[in-house]
């Protein structure tokens, strides 16, 4: 190595060598792959097997926008001369014959009609079909120096002397097998791109053009009738930094207003990780997950508990956005009947609960309590307990509500709840736990909730 790094500075003296870093590459790499998301959301990084140095861009659908493929690649190769990054470009109908091109195609630039695959892959080296290195060197000791001289050839040879990449590498260069593509991002449901005439340097000014880009959503959310449960808002700076910006949703939504608030408090709570630098010359907002919406008549048809749905999913977005996600937190009901294993706490907004047909304290301890109690029976109400040092003498008391655990949890005992109110009018929730005679000849009793 040393010998052949001689060789190569003595044939050019200019010649630099640095340390190979393949991690700081591929963070590189990745970093100039997000922001080629400006041109198409279905983006692909090359991995080591197609040589870890370039992307794939699948501009399907997205080259009319920037007047043709001509033009789209003028601008890409005019930013990457602009970042000091040389490259070469080439538009193909697969991706093994524009991978093939942009490496060995005589011109920087190429773009091969549809169906032309086969003529234009012929002259290049079976190199440029991304088999590995042995077996391009076996090719070439037989005599196989190009593609076309493989194209027309019987494929069984092939097979029994080639493992199957070489015969999958050929089928997907023409077309002839399918290649999928590793994105850098989720191909979004739904996406709009703005470009800006001049740069913008304000969170105002990012807001406004949010509001653009989800109104233009909204035509195509209402025609297929779904709304916006997650959208993802895409910045793109003049030197190819890229911050984008999440949101979630509690109930799928059209409205441009709520989703451009949302994007508002985020990026009043991350103000110090979005950097303006030279101001961003792009934004591109995604869907990137849809739910059916179904039409609604909310102005004349109330729900039936008197709250809108809607509002309340809005505030829930709102709050997580000013607190964070993980900090808003609502209650939703569990199989089973015993209380501390009822409910569970759950993000965003919680299904509908069932109305309970039994009296619930409006606060339940973390852990129910032990309480010393006065019966007249073993299995009747009590009539005082003592409960955290001071004695309550019962007034009324209601129940037994009898809550045995699950059938699977056959060890726990049975308890019988008493809603109990003192001479002062507190209420408490009480239980005794255990069946007289039948589980235990000592029931025991516990607090587990006040009531308001």
């Amino acid at each position: 190595m040393h010998d052949l790094l001689a060789d190569a500075r003595a044939k050019v003296t200019t010649l630099q060598v640095r340390p190979a870093d393949p991690a700081a590459d591929d963070f590189a790499l990745r970093r100039l792959a997000l922001w080629a998301t400006r041109y198409t959301p279905t983006v692909s990084p090359w991995g080591e097997q197609n040589g870890a140095d370039g992307f794939f861009l699948d501009v399907a659908g997205a080259a009319h926008l920037f007047g043709g493929e001509e033009t789209l690649l003028a601008d890409l190769i005019n930013r990457l001369d602009r970042f000091g990054l040389p490259a070469r470009l080439a538009i193909a109908d697969t991706a093994g014959a524009a991978w093939a091109l942009a490496r060995f195609h005589p011109d920087d630039v190429a773009i091969l009609p549809s169906g032309q695959e086969a003529e234009a892959l012929a002259p290049l080296p079976v190199a440029a079909l991304r088999v590995s290195p042995d077996t391009s060197a076996t090719l070439r000791r037989l005599g196989f120096k190009r593609i076309g001289s493989l194209i027309d050839k019987p494929r069984a040879p092939f097979a029994a002397r080639f493992e199957s990449e070489l015969l999958t590498r050929l089928d997907q260069a023409l077309g002839h097998a399918a290649e999928p593509l590793a994105l850098i991002a989720p191909p979004p449901v739904y996406h709009s791109l703005r470009y800006l005439m001049e740069p913008i340097f304000s969170q105002e000014a990012i807001v406004a053009v949010a509001t653009r880009l989800m109104k233009d959503l909204v035509h195509a959310l209402v025609r297929h009738g779904v709304g916006a449960r997650a959208l993802r808002l895409a910045l793109y700076r003049v030197d190819g930094e890229v911050t984008t910006i999440d949101v979630s949703l509690t109930m799928p939504t059209r409205d441009p207003v709520h989703v451009t608030r949302l994007f508002d408090l985020k990026l009043e709570r991350s103000a110090e990780a979005v950097e303006f630098g030279f101001g961003f010359e792009a934004l591109g907002l995604a869907a990137t997950i849809v739910e059916p919406m179904e039409p609604t008549q909310t102005d004349l048809a109330p729900t039936a508990d008197g709250h809108n749905a809607e509002d309340c999913a809005a505030l829930v977005d709102r709050l997580q956005q000013r607190l964070g996600p993980r900090s808003v937190r609502r209650l939703a009901p569990v199989a089973s009947h015993l209380p501390e294993r009822a409910e569970m706490a759950i993000s965003g907004l919680a299904p509908a609960w069932p109305a309970p047909q039994v009296a619930r304290p409006l606060f339940l301890l973390s852990h129910a309590e032990p309480a010393d109690v006065l019966a007249l029976v073993p299995e009747g109400p009590p009539q005082r307990f003592r409960w955290r040092g001071v004695m309550h003498d019962v007034a009324h008391a209601q129940g037994p509500e009898r809550i045995a655990s699950e059938w699977w949890r056959s060890s726990q005992p049975t308890r019988d709840y008493y809603v109990v109110e003192d001479g002062g009018g507190r209420r408490f929730w009480l239980y005794r736990e255990g069946l007289y005679e039948r589980e235990t000849n000592a029931p025991r009793w516990f607090v587990q909730g006040l009531f308001a």
